[in-house]
């Protein structure tokens, strides 16, 4: 399981601002994200980022519901 986290607290680990874009689902309709990293105290052009994102590509998908 640690290999599924490693690429999750690069920004924990740096202390640096970060946030997480759903952009999209793959091939199995799960869900996929980018993530946005800057300097430190750079969360404003961070928000302003992924707010335009959102505005050209809107995410309305669902990804799939597995049942286990």
């Amino acid at each position: 399981m640690y290999l599924n986290d490693i690429y999750t607290v690069t920004a924990n680990l740096a202390g640096v601002p970060g946030l997480s874009v759903p952009c999209g689902l793959s091939s199995t309709r799960l869900p996929i994200g980018f993530h946005l990293l800057g300097p430190y105290w750079s969360e404003p052009t961070l928000f302003k980022l992924a707010h335009a994102y959102e505005q050209v590509r809107p995410f309305n998908e669902r990804p799939a519901i597995h049942a286990n």
